[in-house]
């Protein structure tokens, strides 16, 4: 009887515990449940019931431990969950710094920690070859065709740089339309090949939208160890080289040369001085007479920039005004000098004009016009004694902003002059297309080394055509009496040069006006007989 009872009391126990295993955690419970049973058989049999409260009370505090041990495990299986996560995020963040997000390549910095990663490994007899490529006439594209046209043609452009570029380089979108590559190349030879098959790749034309854009790239190159030693001087160097190949224009490939160093040096100087000379007002207008080869009479000024430098003296417009135009300081300078030349021709008789030189740059400059036109305003000059001289060099890449440019003024009764006409190409295309009232016969036509017969017959033909379409035509460079009775009996209207005066202080301007005005009436005659003092 007392082994039945046992038996049946050991059944009631399991069942009860089998109920508490299904409404606690059966993970939980299991364990305890393996280590109290036989424990529980052991000490019935032994003891009877009289052992059960210590088998319970061991079961709870077993209980407790498996539950603190359960709690900590869930505590740092989550702290880990959540390690991971950040691990995770940081990783995705890091790649999403590091990447350029219209391209796909890396950005900026993750170029420069990958640049800096291939100098520390750079294999012995190896070069590390740095390509810095800017596209061209990118910017127009994002300007008439809008960002979205733009970031395609950028995307396209990657692609086909990664086509061509080796598996193992470094290829980053470094800025606006900037792309860099880095490469370990063996030799001068190979890298000339690269940098051929990249630049065709870039020259042929993109289709977007049902646009066909064509771009082109610049390439500047440099190589460490032979051009520098330091990720930052090769950086350097590849830029310079850049800066060439865009002085040279087109689709130029420029490898590094220890005379760009000087020549970069230079360039810096003469910013920096011109900023400087900007805000001293060490710049001046003067103005060359453009004058009536018929009545002798002036007819305009041409604004020219004068810089005094208060140590170096005079310098002369070509060595500042390329500076300007690759630094974009010509825009500022050049809506100045528009508006200082405006402010004294406001001044003069109302039937002398000015005329004022305008660089490619500043015309594609936002808001051009309107710089333009706030000068007039500004000075209270009728915008139709304003002639703009532009040079063929504008047209080049027939650009649409420049059109919009001369068609906005034109509106408002702005004249424009193709100044050096004869030097650029399809002269022609560009009078017919656009509204010219006057033409500037370039001076090697005039007074260069090649005058002669020919140079005569081409002054002719152009003054017989500017005579037809009801145009001015301007021979500059006029130095000696029998240069003006030529282009005179050649059937140009106007001349410009050092035989009837040089550029002169808004003063002397000024002065000049008010004697002619004394002596009209009193020289007449067809030919101009003033010349400089």
């Amino acid at each position: 009887m007392e082994k039945l009872s046992a038996s049946s009391g050991l059944r009631r126990w399991k069942a009860r515990l089998r109920l508490l295993a299904k409404q606690w955690d059966s993970r939980l419970l299991a364990p305890i449940f393996v280590v109290l049973s036989p424990l529980f058989t052991a000490a019935l049999f032994v003891s009877g019931l009289t052992s059960v409260p210590l088998i319970v009370g061991m079961g709870l505090l077993m209980a407790g431990v498996m539950a603190c041990a359960r709690l900590t495990y869930r505590q740092i299986a989550e702290h880990m969950a959540v390690a991971r996560s950040n691990r995770l995020y940081a990783e995705t963040m890091r790649d999403t710094a590091r990447t350029d997000p219209v391209t796909g390549l890396t950005n900026r910095m993750g170029f420069d920690q990958d640049l800096a990663t291939m100098a520390e490994d750079l294999p012995l007899g190896t070069k590390l070859v740095l390509m810095w490529i800017d596209l061209r006439r990118f910017q127009e594209v994002n300007d008439s065709l809008g960002y979205e046209v733009g970031d395609a043609v950028l995307r396209k452009a990657a692609d086909r740089i990664v086509a061509v570029a080796p598996a193992h380089a470094a290829i980053s979108r470094f800025a606006s339309d900037d792309f860099l590559i880095a490469t370990y190349l063996p030799d001068a030879t190979r890298t000339e090949q690269l940098a051929a098959e990249i630049g065709k790749e870039l020259a042929r034309p993109y289709r977007v939208k049902g646009h066909r854009i064509d771009s082109g790239a610049m390439i500047g190159i440099a190589n460490m160890p032979d051009d520098a030693i330091t990720t930052d001087t090769l950086m350097q160097c590849a830029d310079m080289a850049l800066y060439q190949a865009k002085i040279a224009g087109g689709n130029e490939v420029r490898f590094f040369h220890e005379s760009m160093t000087r020549a970069l040096a230079r360039k810096k100087e003469v910013e920096a001085e011109l900023r400087a000379a900007i805000q001293r007002d060490e710049l001046s207008i003067f103005f060359q007479p453009i004058i009536d080869l018929r009545t002798g009479r002036i007819r305009s000024f041409e604004a020219l920039v004068r810089w005094f430098h208060p140590d170096k003296g005079e310098l002369y417009p070509e060595e500042f005004i390329p500076v300007a135009e690759d630094t974009g300081l010509i825009i500022t300078l050049g809506n100045w000098i528009t508006a200082q030349a405006a402010r004294a021709a406001s001044t003069w008789p109302d039937d002398v004009t000015l005329a004022v030189n305008l660089s490619p740059v500043q015309i594609k400059a936002p808001g051009a016009a309107l710089g333009v036109l706030a000068a007039l305003r500004d000075a209270r000059l009728d915008p139709a004694r304003l002639e703009l001289e532009v040079t063929e060099s504008l047209f080049l890449e027939d650009d649409e902003h420049t059109s919009a440019f001369i068609d906005q003024l034109s509106e408002h009764g702005v004249r424009f002059a193709l100044d050096d006409f004869g030097t650029g190409y399809s002269s022609l295309h560009y009078i017919h297309r656009h509204p010219f009232r006057t033409i500037k016969v370039d001076r090697s036509f005039v007074s260069g080394a090649n005058t002669g017969v020919r140079s005569d017959a081409i002054i002719r033909a152009v003054a017989e055509m500017g005579n037809t379409l009801d145009m001015e035509i301007v021979a500059e460079g006029l130095e000696t009496i029998d240069q003006v009775h030529a282009v005179h009996s050649a059937g140009c209207t106007l001349g410009q040069g050092y035989y009837f005066s040089r550029a002169v202080p808004d003063f002397t301007a000024a002065m000049m006006l008010a004697k002619e005005a004394e002596e009209r009436g009193e020289t007449g005659g067809e030919i101009p007989h003033r010349r400089a003092s």
